[in-house]
């Protein structure tokens, strides 16, 4: 607003002048989304049965007991031990002597052997496999078409 600096008292009208109104535009974006088909995807599961060969160990424990002769005079019975894979158990007898005494006649020696043996069999075994098809908006079309075609109307 412009003014003049006297108020009107030496009879020079005060002139007033209106302010230029600017308007302020202001634009405002909105977004919206929408949901596109662009493809499907069919999955196949086919289940297939083959034969495979698997080898299953047979383990097998023989015992294999030796005779071993002591032949030898003891104060007290001995104990039955084991030295590796060999139990020895004492066989003990009454003699007579002069005095009665133990004898050792002889040893039981009990041998444990594991034997390994192989077996091949002829198992049948199951895999699935799964195929996986991309379809596109055309095709998916043409496959709607195709069903609507078929039912009866």
């Amino acid at each position: 607003m412009v003014r003049h600096k006297n108020n009107g008292e030496d009879g020079i009208p005060v002139r007033k002048i209106k302010p230029a109104v600017i308007p302020v535009i202001q634009e405002q974006a909105t977004v919206t989304k929408r949901v596109v088909d662009t493809g499907k995807v069919k999955i196949s599961k086919h289940v297939r049965e083959y034969e495979e060969l698997v080898d299953v160990p047979h383990f097998q424990d023989e015992v294999r007991i030796e005779r071993v002769a002591v032949n030898q005079f003891v104060d007290a019975p001995p104990k039955v031990r084991t030295e590796g894979n060999i139990t020895i158990i004492p066989v003990l007898e009454e003699r007579y002597v002069v005095e009665k005494r133990l004898f050792v006649t002889e040893e039981l020696h009990v041998v444990n052997e594991r034997k390994e043996t192989h077996t091949p069999h002829t198992v049948k075994v199951l895999k699935e496999e799964v195929e996986v098809k991309r379809m596109s908006p055309t095709e998916i079309r043409a496959r709607e078409n195709a069903y609507r075609a078929k039912q009866p109307h």
